[in-house]
């Protein structure tokens, strides 16, 4: 019995053993022989072995990225394809079959090949699927050169290949000249730009005959008045520039600009195109000039979401408010600009050595202004409602008392009226400009005052009390309002501009609101006869009213001549529409009312009384054509006719309906 007993106990320990070595060697899964799994292409396949019973299910999976399942071989092998795009990385592989776990490293490392389309949802496979079209992949060399496939680019796809280095004169897709790849690492890029601009202007303006006259036996003071104006400008410019910047601002940057220009200027009188008679009525020239030259450079982020500060050094543009009306040029300067508050505040201090301008063309020369500018700004978006942008500024100036004759032959420092003396100025401006819209309506608005010291105004000329006091004080103002509102594809708008005027030139105060260098998108911009056009206050050697400005200051010119502050000022109502005909095609239509504010210092210069305000009634059409639906081939045009009122007829003894009309083609590259 005893025996029995010990024979029942040995019976049930080697039992209870070997039960419980079973799940020990039944229940294993390996996944490549044990070793870590390195994959350089999709699609991969990863095999391994099992202990399992044919046909048992194994599932496989990378966390968040691939789930799928196989089942084992009569033989105990199992393997799986996997077809997913992977990124290059380092990650888990586990495999399950019920409550037995494997896991095992994957390292990929995509060398050229990546999938243009991601799945959308994990399928489970049970099955060899087929393998995905080719075209479905396309090679890589990096992030820059992933190109969206043909169908998402449009209808009709004119997608092509990238080469090596995109190098192409293409500008409609990827280009390594037009900053779309690297030209150096992975965030050197490099722009050209190539812009043929050509203009060809027609217009009537009051021409003095001069006591040379073209045709002999005329006998009134102002002769034929057809002028004919052509310009051509070539531009060249390279931008290179160090950032990823679709991600964050630029880090360092250098752009040149060269500009090549040909004009010619026809008109039916002697003494117009230059002073000499003997040069006849026709005037060619030609000037090249380096226009934009500057270094930037980004200081510092001061937040997490790139708010910058950054500084540029050199001739660079800058245009101090968003319609040019107190400063809008390129030349010599350092800026220091940046962005605070997730951008909700941007701000500029700019101080300008400026550059004289080349006389008939505009341009820069390299011999210095003795004029410095020096600019102070900050934008506030939101200001009191969301989508209205709020400016504050100071803008002062100090001009020397040089003496300057311009390329013609034409005293424009001083102005050749009163007093031909050298004089300085100094000015500050201080105001406030907006643009954005309140509900429906669009509103636009500027206010400035200007103050400051004129050492010798040539219309105000010396103290005539004889108290050594030949300065004056300049005290003026400025204010502009535009209201509009958009109704689907017109914006009829509204407004009012006005420049105060003085109203007694010998009291030694100047109350004549004058600009720095201006350029004045407003009532119609360059598509009005009033703004586009200078006006010549005759026998005088001013203008009534300057190229690009709605100020009637009478300045000797604006590139080269100085501010004057004690001038007739203007009073300006308009009212357009603003018409998108196509998507091509955009028309403007604008009405100015003008008025002079005070017509003082006109009847003194002129020796003429009683000169009525009324200057008369702008008409303009304008039209903006794009026909490729971009920027690379535009063409504006335009047609504009004054018809004078009484105090402009009194001036220019009823010169009758003025006319103007041009066509401006500009092609980009």
């Amino acid at each position: 019995m005893r025996g029995e007993a010990v024979l029942v106990r040995r019976t049930a320990l080697i039992t209870l053993l070997l039960l419980a070595a079973v799940p020990l060697f039944a229940a294993e899964i390996h996944v490549n022989d044990d070793q870590p799994i390195f994959v350089n292409a999709i699609p991969f396949t990863i095999s391994g072995t099992s202990t399992l019973p044919p046909g048992s299910e194994i599932n496989v999976e990378i966390p968040n990225i691939i789930r799928t399942a196989t089942r084992t071989s009569p033989s105990g092998t199992w393997q799986v394809t996997i077809y997913q795009p992977i990124t290059t990385g380092t990650y888990d592989f586990n495999v399950t079959a019920g409550d037995v776990r494997t896991t095992q490293l994957i390292r990929v490392q995509v060398g050229d090949n990546v999938a243009r389309q991601s799945p959308f949802g994990n399928a489970i496979m049970f099955y060899q699927p087929l393998l995905d079209d080719p075209s479905n992949f396309q090679q890589m060399t990096d992030r820059w050169r992933i190109a969206p496939p043909p169908y998402e680019l449009d209808e009709n796809p004119r997608a092509r290949a990238i080469g090596n280095r995109g190098a192409t004169l293409d500008p409609y897709n990827k280009n390594l000249l037009k900053g779309d790849l690297p030209i150096h690492g992975q965030d050197w890029f490099l722009v050209l730009t190539g812009i043929s601009d050509t203009l060809a202007e027609s217009r009537t303006l009051p021409t003095p005959s001069s006591p040379s006259a073209v045709r002999p036996t005329s006998i009134t003071f102002f002769g034929d008045d057809n002028q004919n104006f052509f310009a051509e400008n070539v531009i060249l410019s390279a931008d290179l520039f160090q950032g990823n910047t679709a991600f964050q601002p630029i880090k360092q940057r250098v752009k040149a600009t060269i500009i090549g220009n040909f004009t010619d200027l026809r008109v039916q009188e002697n003494a117009v195109v230059k002073p000499d008679v003997r040069r006849g009525t026709e005037r060619r020239d030609g000037r090249a000039s380096l226009q934009e030259l500057f270094y930037e450079r980004k200081l510092r982020d001061l937040t997490s979401n790139y708010d910058i500060v950054s500084v540029r050094v050199g001739s660079q543009p800058f245009t101090s408010d968003f319609r040019g009306f107190i400063f809008s040029d390129t030349n010599l300067g350092v800026r220091l600009f940046g962005n605070y508050a997730s951008n909700r505040f941007q701000y500029n201090l700019a101080y300008f050595d400026r550059l004289e301008k080349d006389t008939n063309s505009g341009l820069n020369t390299f011999e210095l202004r003795d004029q410095q500018v020096a600019i102070a700004n900050v934008y506030w978006q939101d200001f009191l409602v969301k989508g209205f942008t709020e400016e504050f500024s100071v803008h002062h100036f100090h001009d020397d008392a040089t003496l300057k004759y311009d390329r013609n032959g034409i005293l424009v420092r001083p102005a050749p009226v009163g007093v031909f003396q050298p004089h300085e100025i100094d000015a500050t401006y201080v105001g406030a400009a907006g643009v954005g819209h309140i509900g429906r309506f669009n509103i636009d608005h500027a206010l400035y005052y200007v103050f400051g010291r004129d050492s010798l105004n040539p219309i105000a000329g010396p103290d005539p009390r004889l108290r050594d006091k030949d300065a004056v004080t300049i005290r003026a103002g400025l204010a502009a309002l535009e209201v509009s509102y958009d109704r689907d594809w017109w914006r009829p708008r509204i407004g009012i501009f006005y420049a105060s005027g003085d109203r007694n030139p010998r009291d030694r105060r100047a109350t004549g609101f004058d600009a720095i260098f201006e350029s004045q998108n407003f009532a119609g911009g360059g598509f009005s006869f009033f703004n586009r056009l200078g006006i010549r206050l005759p026998n005088t050697g001013v203008s009534l009213v300057e190229r690009g400005s709605l100020l009637p200051d009478l300045r000797s010119s604006k590139d080269e001549g100085q501010p004057n502050f004690v001038n007739p000022g203007v009073q300006l109502l308009t009212a357009g529409v603003d018409i998108d005909v196509t998507p091509r095609l955009k028309a403007i239509l604008t009405g100015n009312y003008i008025r002079l504010d005070s017509t003082k210092t006109v009847e003194q210069l002129l020796f003429q009384g009683d000169i009525d305000p009324t200057l008369g009634t702008d008409l303009s059409l304008g039209l903006r054509y794009r026909p490729f639906l971009n920027q690379n081939f535009v063409i504006v045009g335009g047609a504009a006719a004054f018809i004078p009122g009484r105090g402009f007829n009194q001036i220019y003894e009823s010169p009758g309906t003025l006319y103007h009309v041009f066509t401006n083609v500009i092609l980009t590259f």
